[in-house]
């Protein structure tokens, strides 16, 4: 028995928007690895935050044989409504024709993108870890064996391409990892390969986060835009679209409480936007219900010490452990991962460990999001 599952998928945000926004006569490819094999393709793609349509002028996918390379001869073009072209409205998303397409198990392939006329590159999201390279080329590559050295620059950032479906075995699932810049960046890459270490593995992991991204709230200036879109806004679309679904890991509600600091000191940063304790609590019930909705167990993650932030106060550091404890505690969502307790100091709770704080007080180090993989594994194998 075959059904529909999403091997690789990312959130689609707001770009940052500078002079140079606008792109022509380029190619975007992206290596994809894949949890599991497939007999069939579709593609999906986003233009939810554009503020002009988007014309991809030619998409194909094809087996990669190294991260600029593919492999020709198994090449398939990709098609929309039997179209080798078509256009995304401003805010609408589609996906592809089903393509028949062989993908092994632990497969590598890699889409690629041929964007002709000027386009906006708005809806995007910007993500890392040792999964996650795209390239991008001039002049149309998407039938180019290997990405012209010259002419070629890596990208961390996705434009477009939200997610990618295989027709697969009946037994093979995804889980969400949701949440904000902490997610974006790679223990959700980390949990991904400790899937693919198993050699029965059936877990595909569908990052759907956005750096800077609240619960509660939302940017809408210029300078902040891309920090993308409240819970509200994208909650329900970033998880409804992922096929195959079983779990969402909820990890987020800490730029809720460290962003605002009074508009004497950011006019965009009003203390107003400091939720209460309770708001942030309805926020993830909300999350909660709407999860439920769709039959996905929920695993909520607990916020990371920020001790030593640029702006840490103690009344911060009260509403994080508050809302910490109440995770804990909570009785809606099928279990806790608790991040926290895994990545904090010994002598001071208020503190990352030795070794696991990136610099910045906020981002874990790499051995840190290593950590967060193992936890959150333990509870989705």
């Amino acid at each position: 028995m075959s059904k529909w599952v999403t091997v690789w998928g990312n959130a689609t945000s707001v770009a940052d928007h500078r002079p140079e926004t606008y792109s022509r006569d380029i190619t975007l490819r992206y290596p994809v690895r894949c949890a599991f094999g497939g007999n069939a393709i579709r593609l999906h793609f986003s233009n939810f935050c554009g503020t002009e349509p988007v014309t991809l002028r030619r998409v194909t996918v094809a087996p990669a044989l190294s991260d600029r390379e593919i492999n020709l001869k198994d090449a398939a073009l990709v098609t929309f409504s039997g179209a080798e072209s078509v256009t995304i409205g401003v805010g609408e998303e589609i996906f592809s024709d089903e393509i028949p397409f062989r993908v092994k198990p632990r497969g590598d392939i890699s889409v690629s993108i041929y964007l002709k006329d000027f386009t906006l590159m708005r809806s995007a999201v910007v993500i890392t870890g040792p999964l996650s390279k795209g390239f991008y080329s001039l002049g149309d590559c998407t039938l180019t064996g290997v990405l012209p050295i010259e002419r070629t620059r890596t990208t961390n950032t996705f434009y477009f391409l939200t997610g990618i479906d295989l027709l697969t075995d009946d037994s093979c699932r995804s889980v969400i990892c949701y949440g904000d810049s902490i997610t974006s960046q790679s223990w959700p890459d980390y949990l991904a390969l400790k899937c693919l270490d198993d050699p029965y593995n059936r877990t595909a992991i569908i990052r759907r986060a956005a750096s800077g991204t609240r619960i509660l709230r939302e940017y809408t200036c210029l300078t902040y835009e891309s920090y993308g879109l409240s819970g509200e806004h994208r909650f329900r679309r970033e998880i409804s679209t992922v096929s195959g679904a079983d779990t969402v890991i909820i990890q987020q509600g800490i730029n809720d409480i460290i962003h605002p600091v009074g508009t004497e000191v950011n006019p965009f940063r009003p203390m107003s936007d400091l939720p209460t304790l309770n708001e942030l609590e309805q926020g993830i019930e909300y999350y909660i219900s709407i999860a439920k909705s769709y039959n996905l167990k929920v695993y909520l993650g607990t916020l990371l010490p920020i001790y030593g932030w640029r702006t840490y106060a103690p009344f911060r550091e009260e509403m994080k452990q508050a809302f910490n404890d109440w995770i804990r505690r909570n009785t809606d969502a099928d279990d806790c991962i608790d991040f926290d307790a895994a990545l904090r100091s010994e002598t001071n709770s208020y503190a990352f460990k030795e070794g696991y704080d990136s610099g910045d007080h906020l981002h874990p180090s790499d051995g840190a999001y290593r950590k967060m993989a193992e936890c959150a594994y333990g509870k989705i194998r």
